[in-house]
Parts: structure tokens; sequence; C-alpha cells
């Protein structure tokens, strides 16, 4: 009986260090919200549903057009904008597999006066809605997220945050919220608001094009 029991602490303890060891080898991964909402393209994006039907790149001067985002009393203020020239270089894990025949990957940081909540927004350039709805599911839980800008701030806590991943015909704009230092739960809601307001770039194609 007392072997039994030796066996079965042993074979236990093997578990746990098992189990430690994938989180060990698992937690150089770059932080991923805490929570993720993504949405798959819908037909109301059929006019910009294919880059054939589209194939105007985007301009990051045009696309964060907006010096600063606004939703009730929130405001964000955008500190940087750059243009990546490798799709994969803004994204990590599964999301990296999932960005073939990208060809642009425009990114964004913004920030509250108060330096308090910090965000990004990424949009991404893909051939078709099926491509767009492949890399937004990639980018759910289990599976890869965008990289953090360089121009975000050191204590931007991506691990609180909040983001949102939509396919918008042919692209997928991610947009991140999250507090910037240590605290208590933050209501990030109108941020979220605020910065999916990047995407009317697109819906403004949709009325040119119908």
């Amino acid at each position: 009986m007392f072997r039994r029991t030796v066996i079965a602490v042993a074979g236990a303890v093997c578990v746990l260090l098992v189990a430690a060891g994938v989180v060990w080898l698992t937690s150089d991964d770059p932080p991923r919200p805490a929570v993720f909402r993504g949405e798959p393209t819908t037909d109301f994006y059929a006019p910009i549903g294919t880059r054939e039907l589209d194939p105007e790149p985007l301009a990051a001067h045009v696309l964060f057009a907006a010096d600063r985002l606004t939703s009730g009393s929130v405001e964000l203020v955008r500190q940087t904008t750059e243009e990546l020239a490798d799709c994969a270089d803004a994204v990590w894990g599964a999301a990296a597999d999932a960005v073939d025949g990208c060809t642009q990957a425009l990114r964004a940081v913004y920030a509250t006066p108060d330096g308090a909540v910090a965000a990004q927004s990424v949009v991404l350039n893909l051939p078709d809605g099926a491509s767009a709805d492949r890399l937004v599911a990639a980018l759910g839980p289990g599976g890869g997220f965008v990289r953090q800008a360089p121009g975000l701030p050191e204590g931007f806590d991506g691990a609180r945050g909040w983001a949102q991943a939509q396919a918008l015909g042919h692209y997928v704009a991610v947009s991140w919220v999250a507090p910037v230092g240590g605290g208590g739960r933050v209501d990030l809601t109108a941020h979220q608001v605020a910065l999916n307001a990047v995407t009317r770039t697109l819906h403004d194609r949709i009325v040119e094009m119908t």
C-alpha cells in the first residue's frame, strides 16, 4: 500500500513538473489581451472583398489622418504611425502563418492625454475576405496575436487590455487598448470605441465604390 502511495504521489509530482515546464516554455510568448473579440467579414464589405476589386494601397497618412480620436469624454491622441515592410513583423505565433499574401501592415499608437491608457491600431491588407477571416481566427485565443508597437509606453499592460480584430473585406483591423502601469480593473469600452474610428477610411472606400 505504501509503495502504491509513493508511486501515485511521484506520478502527480511528474504531472505538475510537466505542466510547469509547459508554462515555462510558453512564458516567452509576447502578451495578448485579457479580452478579445473577433469578427469575420460580412456582405456589407463586398465592394472591398478582394484586392482585385480594391487595388489602391492604403496610406498611413490617410488611414491615421485624425490626430485625436474621441468617444464621449475619452480622447486618444496619436503618437506614432508606421508602415511595416513585412506583414509578418506585425504578428507572432499562429498569426504569422496567416499573413501569406499580405502586402501592407500599417500601425499607429495612441494614448490618453494623462498617459493612463495607451492603444495601438494595426490594419493589414490581405488578398481577399477568406484570407482576412483566417487571420482573425488565428488572432483568437490559442493562436498568436499582433506584436506591441515600439511606440507604446514601457508600462503598456497589454495582458490587461481589450482587443478586437475585424475582417473588413480583404482588410483586417486590430485595435488593442490597455492601461499603462499597475492598478485595478479599468473600463476600456470608450477607448475601444474611439480607436475603432480608424476603420472609417475603409467605409469611405465602400461609399466611393457604390
